[in-house]
């Protein structure tokens, strides 16, 4: 699967939000959340539990009405789409959605109804893949086996747009990675192009759908994503391809460098996060500041996203 964006792409935005603002008995949840997600990108969105992840992705297709702002999906705005939208959008919800006296069989045949792209035979083998037991019951399913079929039940019909929220959160740790491996990293994984070679629609060797997900795992998720998104408080911290990341953002000692909190991306008692690329603004008009720029451009690129993730919520 491809997980960088071109060029192109990148000037188209499959689904963004403006001013996003969310409160739920009388409690802020999201605080003027700006986003926009270009065609072809697979974003991992990252935050502590309770920041306003799961809030931000119902917002994003229309589950929950923001008290102000708006997201828009295919630049329709997400409270006024029609089936025609609907019908590009894969979503599985952290709590799967399924009728629990429904075979994983039956499941399938009936959702494929509402689809006039389904694809039975795509979804029985995805459904094969992640060793789901055709014939029992969703009551009879295990918490880790309901999230696999409703990922199933969400990829069948090749949406162009997945969101994702926390879809590994029930699984044991072997089973996560396998799951993640299958998602993006096998030969044929899910987004693949064909499961039916006689099959015009399923033919399109370039179906490369827009992701988002959701998710704790950290380690996976940096091998797969062409951006990534931090939340905290409601907020979006920083969002910005990760291989931009990786090339810019220092994670500096306060003890060793002293910086106006303006050009820090944020900061916690020991450390600055800091995109290097404002320095050259910032020296311009700061001359004579003291401040060794070489060490901080030389100072080493960050780890990993455990390590921005630590440093942007302590």
């Amino acid at each position: 699967m491809q997980t960088k964006t071109t060029a192109s792409a990148a000037k188209q935005v499959a689904i963004s939000c403006e001013n996003l603002h969310f409160s739920y008995s009388f409690k802020s949840i999201l605080q003027d959340v700006n986003l926009a997600i270009p065609h072809g990108a697979v974003v991992g969105l990252i935050g502590a539990n309770g920041c306003g992840k799961s809030t931000l992705l119902r917002c994003l297709v229309g589950l929950h009405k923001p008290q102000q702002g708006q997201a828009q999906m295919f630049d329709t705005p997400v409270l006024e789409m029609d089936d025609t939208i609907r019908e590009r959008l894969g979503f599985v919800a952290q709590s799967a959605d399924l009728f629990p006296w429904l075979t994983v069989e039956k499941h399938i045949k009936m959702i494929g109804q509402a689809y006039p792209k389904w694809r039975e035979r795509r979804a029985i083998e995805l459904a094969l893949r992640l060793r789901l037991p055709m014939g029992r019951e969703v009551s009879q399913l295990s918490g880790g086996d309901q999230q696999k079929l409703a990922v199933v039940l969400a990829l069948a019909h090749q949406p162009d747009l997945i969101i994702l929220d926390e879809p590994v959160s029930s699984l044991d740790p072997m089973t996560r990675r396998d799951f993640m491996r299958s998602l993006f990293q096998d030969e044929r994984p899910f987004f693949a192009d064909s499961i039916d070679e006689n099959d015009q629609h399923d033919s399109n060797a370039e179906y490369t759908p827009t992701i988002l997900i959701s998710s704790h795992l950290l380690s996976d998720l940096e091998r797969v994503v062409s951006h990534v998104a931090f939340m905290r408080d409601g907020r979006i911290q920083l969002f910005e391809e990760w291989d931009v990341v990786l090339e810019f953002i220092r994670i500096l000692p306060k003890s060793l460098f002293k910086l106006p909190k303006s050009l820090c991306i944020a900061e916690n008692a020991e450390q600055l996060i800091l995109d290097i690329r404002t320095l050259n603004n910032w020296t311009k008009t700061n001359p004579a500041t003291g401040v060794d720029i070489d060490a901080i451009i030389t100072a080493p690129s960050i780890n990993g996203l455990d390590d921005l993730f630590i440093a942007l919520n302590s």
